[in-house]
């Protein structure tokens, strides 16, 4: 199957890519990435030419839907944690390996929390959903269901823990969902 890179996100910021690796074939150099989108855990290879600059990061964030909590790694070093709301058993969080795609400022801060960081993840069951159905980690307007399953598939942080992760965690990040 071919396809075409998006250059912008849903939301108009610069679509951002993570390599898993790279190869040379015959003088070309190829770089494999996931692709955004259904079904979650789609790759494909693109010419490395089609990328712009690349930047190595050590973070990476885990979230534990079993445990309701989020963790943001600096290397193996922990330096952000805080509890999560996930999605309900009907609209489940989807599990997998995804990234953070854009940061965002609220357009609706009474509902959404301040800040939300937009992933590669997609809900598997809501496609009518902004975006497409895009997993969104951010604050909430219901601060006491969290910890818990009050989601359609985001992540949901208080709203003091998704200000303070909006400043810590870098656009492209990895994220483990478990």
């Amino acid at each position: 199957m071919v396809g075409h890179l998006q250059f912008l996100t849903s939301d108009g910021q610069a679509a951002v890519y993570i390599e898993l690796r790279s190869v040379t074939i015959g003088g070309r150099s190829w770089i494999l990435v996931p692709l955004p989108g259904r079904p979650n855990g789609s790759h494909g290879w693109v010419p490395a030419g089609a990328l712009s600059e690349a930047h190595v990061t050590t973070e990476h964030m885990r979230i534990d839907r079993e445990a309701f909590r989020a963790t943001l790694y600096r290397g193996h070093v922990a330096i952000w944690s805080a509890p999560v709301g996930v999605g309900r058993p009907s609209l489940p969080t989807p599990t997998g390996h995804f990234y953070v795609m854009e940061k965002l400022i609220s357009n609706e801060p009474a509902v959404y929390g301040p800040y939300a960081l937009g992933t590669s993840a997609y809900a598997p069951t809501l496609g009518e959903w902004p975006g497409g159905g895009i997993v969104g980690i951010h604050g909430t307007d219901e601060p006491w269901l969290i910890p818990g399953r009050p989601s359609h598939g985001c992540i949901r942080l208080r709203d003091a823990d998704v200000a303070r992760l909006w400043q810590l965690i870098e656009v492209g990040t990895p994220i483990e969902i478990v």
